[in-house]
Parts: structure tokens; sequence; C-alpha cells
């Protein structure tokens, strides 16, 4: 028996008509060599049925408690077709990635069904060069970006040819209490609930000046700082700079509409670039997504001259929770520089205020999400959710945006035989979080993006792609020229 938690049902009821809550992801695919040139929705059905197990988000469903007084339950489907959930279509000549784009954002601007297991995969077939695409959602109440990384790695493989999977054990059902059972336990915790939020709040206090909003309170630095020393936390920590988010047009009420862009950056340039300045591939992404936003908002006549302010997702999944269904993540909240002009300026600065940020978690790591989620009662969470996201948009937005890197494989992998030639990820937008996301997943000697925007706060989201490319070559130029072994030969 599972029960989502209070993070997980946070997801869940981040959905409105406006926003869709689940992540997901893109595999550009070459089928040379799937068998008979050509990866088929038959050889799809066939591999997930033979993997199923090994990705238990996929076969379990929601159940709900009546009247929603508590977070819902997660249940098994017996006899799951997994058929029901891959679909399958083929882009009109000439297949070019704004068709692949405009494509996606329309499977992605769908919710997902909750009377079934929570995910969807799409087969695109017509892409130019003889190439394929497939595209998999699923909610974001069942995984995180790391744990949806391993369930896509479940159905690939390091060669060509499938690798052998050992048949399911037969381990006890996930299964969901009966109707009475669940009020009983609705009932025992909404009793305690008064308790548990109490505790809660003394653990936040403690992450007071880094959360966004309540940081910039009166005094938030002191009850932070004296909560630690009543906790016994004497550790010197970095004090965490302003987190107040400038309006910008990314911010503010979202449409049901979703517009995608998606490119790749060498990652040994990155590295270069890293190694050159000593910083971390992390901070360079960081500085590239700054810059480009910097660039967005100066076309737009809309650069604030303060900078943004970023969420971006820490995993903090231990191995012996690897197979646990829902979210293990942390947030860091962190400024952008966005306001500074010379490209050096925003790299060095970018890679100060992440170690800062670095430091501050691994001394305090950062538990406010899951516990703030805590705060409201479950009956309460299920009904306010989406409205109070909405209300903070428009009145004081946390944060811009969420920007997000997951690390991925440095060798290629195969789905169905055919080579995965890059996989670019998409999370979620909503009220709260900003009208655009920007995350990255490291594979196979790339760095593969993915850019999610609502259209009502950019419509031009290929621009944004292409400033992130112009900041690389800016960058790259900073870091001087290649060494000769890595010279482009002529």
């Amino acid at each position: 028996m599972r029960q989502l938690t209070a993070l997980d049902a946070l997801f869940l009821h981040a959905e409105s008509a406006t926003t869709a809550a689940h992540v997901a992801g893109v595999a550009i695919l070459d089928p040379a060599g799937a068998p008979g040139g050509a990866v088929t929705r038959a050889a799809l059905v066939e591999l997930l049925r033979e993997r199923l197990h090994l990705a238990p988000a996929l076969s379990l469903r929601l159940a709900d408690v009546p009247f929603g007084l508590d977070h819902p339950y997660w249940a098994e489907v017996p006899g799951l077709d997994v058929a029901d959930h891959v679909h399958e279509a083929a882009l009109p000549l000439p297949g070019d990635e704004a068709q692949l784009a405009e494509a996606i954002a329309r499977i992605h601007e769908r919710r997902l069904d909750r009377a079934r297991p929570l995910w969807e995969m799409h087969l695109i077939q017509g892409l130019s060069g003889g190439r394929a695409a497939l595209y998999a959602k699923v909610h974001h109440c069942a995984i995180d970006g790391v744990s949806g990384a391993e369930t896509l790695a479940v159905l690939l493989d390091l060669t060509p040819e499938r690798r052998v999977v050992d048949p399911p054990a037969a381990p006890a059902a996930t299964t969901a209490p009966g109707p009475v059972a669940m009020l009983a336990a609705a009932l025992t915790r909404s009793v305690a609930h008064p308790a548990r939020a109490l505790r809660s709040l003394g653990r936040m206090a403690a992450d007071l000046d880094a959360i966004p909003v309540a940081a910039a309170l009166p005094g938030a630095r002191t009850v932070a700082a004296a909560t630690r020393m009543i906790r016994g936390d004497h550790r010197e920590l970095p004090e965490t700079p302003s987190l107040s988010a400038p309006r910008t047009p990314f911010n503010g009420p979202i449409s049901a509409g979703r517009r995608f862009s998606y490119g790749s950056i060498p990652l040994a340039d990155v590295k270069r670039v890293a190694g050159a300045f000593g910083l971390s591939v992390n901070d360079v992404v960081m500085t590239l997504c700054a810059s480009a936003l910097r660039s967005w908002l100066r076309e737009h006549g809309c650069l604030p001259d303060r900078p943004l302010i970023a969420a971006v997702p820490v995993a903090v999944r231990t191995a012996s929770a690897r197979d646990v269904v829902g979210n293990q993540l942390s947030v860091m909240i962190t400024p952008m520089p966005t306001d500074l002009a010379a490209p050096l300026d925003r790299l060095q600065v970018m890679g100060r205020t992440m170690r800062a940020a670095k430091r501050r978690f691994a001394g305090s790591p950062a538990t406010w999400l899951g516990e703030l989620s805590s705060m409201l009662p479950a009956a309460v969470t299920s009904r306010a959710t989406s409205t109070l996201f909405r209300l903070a948009s428009i009145v004081l937005p946390p944060v811009n945006l969420i920007v997000s890197n997951v690390p991925g494989p440095r060798r290629p992998l195969y789905l169905c035989g055919a080579r995965v030639l890059a996989y670019h990820p998409m999370s979620a937008l909503t009220d709260l979080s900003g009208g655009v996301n920007i995350t990255c997943f490291s594979y196979d000697g790339s760095l593969d993006f993915g850019i999610l925007a609502c259209p009502d706060r950019v419509e031009d989201v290929w621009r944004l792609m292409g400033h992130l490319r112009e900041a690389m070559d800016e960058l790259t130029e900073l870091a001087g020229p290649r060494p000769a072994r890595e010279a482009v030969p002529a």
C-alpha cells in the first residue's frame, strides 16, 4: 500500500484547465540499425511488455480517497495492456524540427487520464533524414527528473541487440485500501495534522532565508539563524542573496497552449569553458541560460535591472529509494546574473553564486519544499492548490522560471535496435513557476536542451534556443582556441 506524499500530491493538484503537470522527453532515433530499418509500434509495445516490471510507476493508477479528504493511493492495474498507452503518428513532408516541435507541443498540452496509469508514449515517424522520434510523458506525481531518466533507461540497450531481461519475480501487488479504511486513515491524519504542521513550520523556519518571498520578510535571516542555533546547528552557512524575483513577461497566469523548441550543444565545448575558468559544467549551463534569457528580454525591451530568480531542482534520491514511486527532490533558489552586460562577468558571478548555493545546500539541505507541501490539510490542498498558484503569479511570483540539468549516460544507447541520437527533456509549466522552463540532459557527448513555454508568455521560443547557441559561441571565444587535439579539421 503506497500513498502519495504531500509533495507528490502537490504536483497532482497543481493541474488545472491551463496546467498539465507531467514531465516528458523526446528521443531522436536513427532506425537504420533496427530490424527492417524502422522502429515500429509493435516492436515498442513488445519491448514494454517485456520490461514493464522494471518501471514500477508505469503499472500503477491513482485510487482517490472519498471526498478528497486525504492524498490518493497507488494501486496496481492487473492485466495492464501497454498497447493502450502507445500511439503512432507521422509528420507531413518535409518532417523538419519545427514540425516535430509543433506536434510534440500539441501532445504535451493534453493532460493524462487519471483513470489509467499516468503515462503515454508517442512514436512519431517521418522526421527528415530517415529519423523517427519517441515522445514519452509521465505524471510528475509519479516521477521526478532523475527517476524519469531511469524509467526511460530500462527500455534502452547498450548495443543494437536487445539485452535479455529476467522475468519478473512475484512481489506482493500494490493495492489501495477500501473506502472505509481510506476514510478512517484520513480521519486519523486530520486529527494529527495540526501537530504535523507545527513540526513542519519549525523545520521550515531554519530555511526561512532561502525560501522565495519569505526570505524578503523583515527578520527572516534572524529567525532562520536563531532556529538553527536552537536546533544545535552552529555551522557557518553562506548568506543567501536577495531572492526577490523581478517582473518579467515570463510571469503571470499561463494559458493552456504550449510551444517547444530543442537543440544540442557539444559537451566538450562546455567542459572546455568550465576548465578554462575553474568552474563546473553546471555553472556553465546556468550561465548559458542566463545569457539566453538576457538576450531575449533585451530584444523585447523588458530586461530588468536586477537578476532573474531561478528554481533549480536537486535530486535527493538515495540508492535505497531507487524503486520508490514518487518524488525525491529538493530545490535551490538562485539569482541569475541577467543584469550583467559582459559575458565574462556573467560567467564569473554565476560560478560564485552557484558555489555559495551548493555550500548552503550541503550545510543545510533544503527540505522546505516538502514541508511547505505538508502545511495545509490534504482536503484543502486538493481543492485550493491551482487557485493559490494563479493568485501568487498575479500578486508576487516567487521565481521567474525553472532551470534543470539532468546528468545522463556518456555512451550511445539503443531503442528497439535504433540508435538514440539525442534526448531532449521537457518539464511542466505552472502559474507559480513561470511561463518558460529550460531543461537539459547530458548524453553521448552533447547537452540536449528542451525549452517549453506558454505562447502567451513567450511566443518565439526558438529564439531562446538560438540565444543559447550564441551564448555558447561567446563563451568558447572567451576560453580561447581549442587545443590541437580538439581542432576541427578543415
